[in-house]
């Protein structure tokens, strides 16, 4: 179905190709995963399928890439939406229209098709993808991972042949993302779609795989075979295969079902091991009105507010959480937002110490990225207060709060005006009042090789978000806040951040992250907490909500349990011990 013969892309001011000597063929009806470290090419390869790549983004494309028998360089993208559906890293780039449903149709009205088709497909999509309670909804007013959903819909109903998907689950929670892929995954068995998916968190994805396609470096060739084999070799893995290597197990298990049913002898040397304690948070004596603060003293989990029959059994209204701390950086009582009709966020109280980081976890819609716009400044409350340092983000000069709290939103580019890199970190440095070359040097640590004179929009999703991260720890805040952080990163991206995560928590410094990244979560985070609804109803040590939690269990937990062990790490820590 998809034919790419020597295609190499070049694109102009650059020292060498992107991509080089690129030679394979990917089956219809199949689908193929596309892995490789952030800024190898994956996004290009793919652009390459849909025509984007030169007709868009321009650059030099040699070879030849066809699809149905079209050959992409002599059809633009427009000549081949029949055939192939395209969603993008950034889905608010393609939108067109302003709700739901006008979405889903406008790729059908663009193609001619009749009224009452696109009537039935438009309601199938919304159904498959769960959007029907959102079909009439402003796209503007909908989170990142309900984007994402309808960026997907929005090519499914033209029902193309071959559907090309640059990180489709990065913005969704566990269950959607469970979701999305069973669609991908009914579309590819029972229609026959062929789908060329590119994904960095591959712990969600790689079982479904039918064949990966590995590029190993910028301009390397790739290499092409089934999902176990390719992932010995990959410089990527999902932690279900680095476990599996780790123990010796062969086959190489792709799947939380297959590892678990090799797992008893690595569970028997674990026995007498315990997992290390979450890194220790300062914990000083408690302020007078501690005791006088919602939610305080009791230890972990919770309900939410609830009214009828279960409301004897599961309290009215309790909600359990850590303990507070003395002296926290950010102190959030009662806290209620209300958006129009919507309320997103209700009865919140939290507290985060100095050197402790948060995870802030929950469906798409639960009011994370609130949460931290109204701990930031950007929304005012609507009830109950905020304090970031003693002061009222909303009601204090930005200029006086980007002292105290800085934030790295969804999208990474909101943070970056300049043509180049080093424009980027001069302007950091001048506005943080830090030393020249501060923020050129936490680029090179997140990311290396990146020239100064690299454009911004020539980077990639996951690059981009890396440098915004950067300019923002350029200030060194007492308080960082970070909305999916983990989106577009590889493995080997998202260790460099867990480090300079806590190297800053070590120095004192408290972060609060909204995450689906459940193993950023095991790896990283103190405390979890968990809100649906727009309310808390989970609050406590990682290890203990985590391991409880189908949805948020990273792959580890779920293979070893009972024992409980969240990461790799831990394990690989436990058997060098002599366990």
């Amino acid at each position: 179905m998809i034919r790419f013969e020597r295609v190499s892309v070049r694109y102009e001011g650059t020292e060498r190709p992107t991509l080089s000597g690129v030679d394979l063929t990917v089956p219809e009806g199949e689908l193929v995963l596309l892995v490789g470290p952030s800024g190898v090419g994956k996004s290009t390869l793919l652009g390459t399928v849909s025509g984007l790549v030169p007709h868009f983004t321009g650059g030099l494309l040699s070879g030849r890439v066809t699809v149905g028998g079209r050959d992409t360089r002599t059809h633009k993208p427009r000549e081949l939406a029949d055939l192939v559906g395209t969603v993008g890293q950034d889905p608010l780039a393609h939108f067109v229209t302003d709700t739901v449903e006008d979405e889903l149709a406008y790729g059908m009205e663009s193609l001619g098709l009749a009224p009452d088709v696109m009537r039935r497909r438009v309601e199938e999509t919304l159904d498959l993808l769960g959007l029907a309670e959102l079909r009439d909804r402003p796209i503007a007013t909908l989170s990142g991972g309900q984007r994402q959903r309808v960026a997907i819909g929005s090519v499914l109903t033209p029902h193309p042949k071959v559907l090309v998907l640059d990180e489709p689950t990065s913005a969704l929670d566990p269950a959607a993302a469970e979701e999305v892929l069973a669609v991908l995954q009914r579309l590819v068995h029972d229609l026959g779609t062929t789908v060329l998916m590119a994904e960095h968190r591959l712990e969600r994805v790689v079982q479904y795989a039918d064949q990966v396609v590995l590029l190993p470096a910028p301009g390397a060739p790739p290499v092409m075979g089934p999902p176990a084999e390719v992932m010995r070799v990959s410089p990527v893995r999902p932690p279900v295969a680095e476990l599996g290597l780790l123990a010796g197990w062969d086959p190489l298990p792709l799947s939380v079902r297959d590892a678990r049913r090799g797992a008893g002898g690595l569970r028997e040397r674990l026995a007498d091991a315990s997992p290390p304690e979450a890194a220790s948070v300062p914990e000083p004596a408690a302020p007078p009105e501690a005791s006088a603060m919602p939610g305080a003293p009791a230890p972990v989990v919770a309900a939410r507010p609830r009214t009828g029959r279960f409301a004897r059994l599961l309290g009215r209204g309790a909600v359990a959480r850590a303990a507070p701390v003395a002296d926290p950086v950010t102190r959030v009582d009662g806290l209620g937002v209300r958006r129009g009709r919507v309320e997103a966020l209700r009865r919140v109280t939290l507290t985060v110490a100095p050197g402790e980081t948060v995870a802030l976890m929950g469906r798409n819609g639960a009011g994370k990225s609130t949460l931290l716009g109204a701990l930031v400044g950007m929304i005012e409350p609507t009830a109950g207060s905020v304090r970031v340092g003693g002061l009222a983000p909303a009601r204090t000069d930005p200029r006086a709060m980007v002292r105290r709290v800085g934030l790295v939103p969804q999208e990474p580019r909101d943070l970056l005006y300049a043509d180049t890199v080093a424009a980027e970190c001069a302007a950091a440095d001048r506005d943080a009042g830090a030393a020249e070359g501060t923020c050129r040097a936490l680029v090179s640590e997140l990311l290396p090789g990146v020239g100064d004179d690299t454009h911004p929009r020539d980077l990639s999703e996951g690059q981009r978000l890396a440098l915004a991260l950067a300019l923002v720890l350029t200030g060194r805040p007492p308080l960082l806040l970070l909305d999916e952080p983990t989106r577009g990163l590889d493995y080997a991206a998202k260790a460099r951040l867990v480090g300079v995560l806590r190297g800053l928590a070590a120095e004192g410094h408290a972060i609060v992250l909204a995450t689906h990244d459940v193993e950023l979560a095991a790896e990283l985070a103190h405390r979890v907490v968990i809100l649906a609804d727009g309310e808390v109803v989970a609050d406590g040590p990682t290890g203990r909500v985590v391991v409880s939690s189908p949805a948020f269990a990273p792959q580890t937990a779920k293979i070893l349990a009972p024992q409980e062990w969240l990461t790799v790490s831990q394990v690989r820590g436990a058997l060098e011990a002599g366990a």
